[in-house]
């Protein structure tokens, strides 16, 4: 069993086993793919949260009161996230780090915001979630009317004269990805040669790749997840195909080089700043790496969900929603991404994108 999965196993154990002194405690979810082919980034949730409670609780707590971490497994599928979001609410729980998919934060928060729950998503980037959802809701990762300006800049300066195909899975964040990227793109005077969805979840890709080898296709943007996009860099590589993969931010965990392996060297895409290279996280990534996590991905980004929350509740003085909201709007809060402020809309008002390149099993800046 790999090393993350036993600590999650270990983390759902002790957060149902229960405690003699439930009055002394808070109870907080942690929601996102626990299971399933996307599992691999919700457990960078759980290991990241479960980090960021264990020093808040090993510092006195929140209020004076213990805080204890519930996990939900909703799978990245949104009426399983609506289920989990029910079973938090019944738990009990008065703020969420959640959930990773963006359908499957959408979808939950209206179960969050009838509740009067909190609910801060660490990697959900659909522009919906904050638009539509209450002031309950909020996010400390970007949005995707920005990443795709981004990506619609660096296919049009890098790849503007070759055959550019964005193909998306369909769902809220890969499928409304592309539709930004597709839109800078065409702005920028470019129309791409080839532009649809594809099924997830499906284990051969090869006539797909095939079609865009027949046409010539040079460059391919993924509106999706790290699975799909791995299967179909490798499928290219086994083609002999010299295709040029670039996706969003999803492609920011291991799961991507465990699918590719060597084929996925080069393969490019958005990411939100890293926290890893920020020179005051040094200690706390040691300590990771220490228990045999690399806190790459969305790991520090669920962590500094925690943070924000309990700096929130501190200033606020009370666990009272809207106190607790008017105190996220109104400062300034030190996480492990660097300082971060909300706009009144629930987004982080410094919400820059970078580009990553994966490179010897890891990803790194782009030169």
């Amino acid at each position: 069993m790999h090393i993350i999965r036993k600590l999650m196993v270990a983390m759902v154990f002790c957060a149902t086993a229960g405690v003699t002194t439930a009055q002394a405690e808070i109870l907080i979810g942690v929601a996102g793919p626990l299971s399933g082919q996307y599992a691999w980034s919700g457990e960078q949730f759980l290991v990241g949260a479960d980090m960021a409670v264990g020093k808040i609780n090993a510092a006195g707590g929140v209020l004076g009161q213990q805080v204890r971490l519930i996990p939900g497994d909703d799978a990245a599928d949104p009426e399983q996230a609506v289920a989990v979001a029910n079973k938090l609410v019944s738990d009990g729980v008065v703020f969420v780090a959640g959930h990773w998919a963006s359908g499957a934060s959408i979808a939950a928060s209206k179960v969050y915001e009838k509740a009067g729950i909190l609910m801060i998503s660490p990697s959900s980037t659909n522009p919906r979630l904050t638009d539509e959802g209450g002031p309950n809701v909020f996010r400390v990762c970007g949005r995707d009317d920005r990443q795709g300006v981004v990506a619609g800049d660096y296919l049009a300066d890098s790849w503007g004269s070759t055959k550019i195909a964005i193909l998306h899975d369909g769902a809220a964040y890969g499928q409304g990805l592309a539709e930004e990227t597709r839109k800078q793109l065409n702005k920028r005077g470019v129309s791409e040669a080839l532009y649809e969805s594809y099924a997830p979840g499906e284990v051969d890709y090869s006539p797909l790749v095939s079609r865009m080898r027949d046409a010539g296709i040079n460059v391919l943007f993924v509106g999706g997840y790290a699975t799909e996009a791995g299967l179909m860099v490798r499928e290219a590589r086994d083609q002999n195909y010299d295709l040029q993969i670039i996706a969003g931010d999803a492609l920011s965990t291991s799961d991507f080089w465990l699918i590719t392996g060597p084929a996925g060297e080069g393969t490019r895409f958005t990411f939100f700043p890293d926290p890893r290279t920020r020179p005051e996280n040094a200690a706390l990534i040691e300590e990771f790496r220490a228990k045999g996590v690399e806190p790459d991905g969305y790991t520090l980004y669920a962590y500094a969900t925690v943070q924000v929350w309990s700096q929130a509740v501190a200033l606020a003085g009370t666990l009272e929603l809207d106190a607790v909201i008017a105190a996220l709007r109104g400062n300034e809060f030190d996480t492990v991404l660097g300082k971060i402020a909300f706009d009144d809309n629930g987004d982080i008002t410094d919400s820059g994108f970078a580009w990553y390149t994966w490179k010897d099993g890891d990803y790194v800046p782009l030169p």
